[in-house]
């Protein structure tokens, strides 16, 4: 059975481009009838946060991606440390005294005789005497593993064929000198016993799968099927990594959009496929192909997706909205009337809200001072209750007769005044709904 997974860090909110990886894992794994994991890499204490656990969960159940399985790395501990002692009498992993700054320096020698800054395994050479040394010395050692330096290949969901020179990759350090674990070791010993078949992730990660390949192959798991995307930036092909923390996915949740908009959004950006509407998430699962994305950088544009948001609105039946309009006390006739004469409009769900609280309790007239005299001409023009679809018309002809204006110049100081918009939907569908027009008390 296809099985994928998403594993986040609890170290703060997932943004859009978490989501992508999520979004690409769930879909492939629902595509094939499989299984989609949701693991939390919370190994690192000092970092970790049950809030930002919490908050992921959120997240992944507002836009329907529900995992078949949870799983935290914090509880698998004895895993990671038996996977150690087999790679240590395998002779795979090797204790490691240097100090960052130490590193460092190696690294700055290399680059200033024109060698990649590569590990140079000298850890291995050293004696027990001198291991001692360190150890007397308060030093407690790191531990690296040791690669095969071959070029590792396979064949890439997205990428297609993709292999690494394993000779230019410094052995990975498993294992930090506080004895805390790194994320390589923890994610191949996971996938490998929680029978990962399928493992989409960013781009960045290309090297990544390279060493764990060996490490996968060294503990005797099969090897699963890789897909790398590409990396979000921005519209113009900025880096859009600074502005990821403006752009979680409790933020767009809050700011109102559909869960649906941003999946099926989503789901398109980066292939050559159009970006389309979708009445439900298992449409969006039919018509995902991850062979279709590219390996160009897939431009995301926050203006775009909140117009895609707004095609998704506009198409929603009342039904799907009718709790939300219960909620704002519209129901029955009157919440079929609203949502006619608003759907067309809206851009958000927080529009909803707007224009409820207009239609029921009236909106603060936006006056220019130009336009003054003429908005209270027009309202001692307002014909008598109750209004139907063709009142709009009519005030706005007795209004241009009484003030020679016209187009623009007539209209949009009327819906200013009676809405406090100067967008919206038609007038002639919403005048009928307004309850309460604060700018009728301004007629001469």
């Amino acid at each position: 059975m296809t099985t994928t997974r998403f594993a986040p860090s609890p170290t703060g909110k997932l943004h859009i481009g978490n989501l992508r990886a999520a979004l690409l894992s769930y879909l492939t794994a629902k595509k094939a009838g499989g299984s989609f994991i949701l693991r939390i890499d919370d190994t690192d204490p000092e970092r970790s946060k049950e809030e930002y656990v919490d908050a992921a969960k959120r997240d992944l159940e507002w836009l329907g991606l529900h995992w078949d399985r949870f799983e935290r790395q914090s509880l698998r501990l004895e895993r990671y440390e038996a996977a150690a002692a087999k790679w240590k009498e395998m002779g795979l992993l090797y204790a490691c005294y240097e100090t960052p700054t130490e590193l460092e320096l190696r690294r700055k020698r290399q680059a200033s005789m024109g060698k990649p800054p590569v590990y140079d395994r000298a850890a291995l050479k050293l004696t027990a005497k001198q291991k001692a040394e360190y150890e007397a010395e308060g030093r407690r050692p790191h531990w690296r593993f040791k690669l095969d330096q071959v070029r590792v290949g396979w064949e890439d969901q997205i990428r297609g064929e993709t292999s690494v020179d394993l000779a230019s990759v410094s052995d990975p350090v498993l294992i930090r000198a506080d004895g805390s674990w790194l994320y390589t070791p923890c994610s191949v010993v996971d996938d490998g016993e929680m029978g990962i078949t399928h493992v989409v992730r960013g781009e960045d990660h290309v090297t990544n799968t390279a060493t764990q390949i060996q490490m996968i192959q060294s503990l005797g798991f099969e090897v699963p099927t890789f897909g790398h995307h590409s990396l979000l930036v921005g519209p113009q092909g900025e880096a859009l990594s600074k502005r990821l923390g403006s752009l979680t996915l409790e933020g767009l949740r809050e700011e109102g959009l559909e869960a649906l908009s941003l999946v099926a959004f989503m789901a398109r950006l980066g292939t050559s496929d159009p970006i389309e509407p979708r009445a439900s998430l298992a449409q969006v699962v039919e018509n995902f192909d991850i062979t279709r994305f590219g390996r160009s950088p897939a431009r995301f544009d926050i203006e775009e997706l909140r117009g895609f948001n707004a095609k998704i609105l506009h198409a929603l039946p009342l039904v799907a909205v009718e709790d939300s309009l219960r909620a704002l006390g519209l129901e029955g006739e009157e919440a079929e009337a609203f949502w006619a004469a608003v759907a067309g409009n809206l851009t958000s769900r927080a529009d909803i809200a707007l224009w409820a609280g207009i239609v029921r309790e009236g909106a603060e007239p936006d006056i220019a001072p130009e336009d003054a005299e003429f908005v209270a001409q027009a309202m001692a023009l307002a014909p008598a209750r109750p209004w139907d679809e063709k009142t709009w018309s009519a005030w706005a002809d007795a209004a241009k007769k009484a003030s020679g204006r016209k187009g623009k110049g007539l209209f949009m100081p009327l819906r200013k005044a009676l809405t406090g918009q100067s967008h919206g939907p038609d007038m002639g569908a919403l005048l009928p709904l307004l309850k309460n027009v604060k700018a009728l008390d301004l007629a001469k």
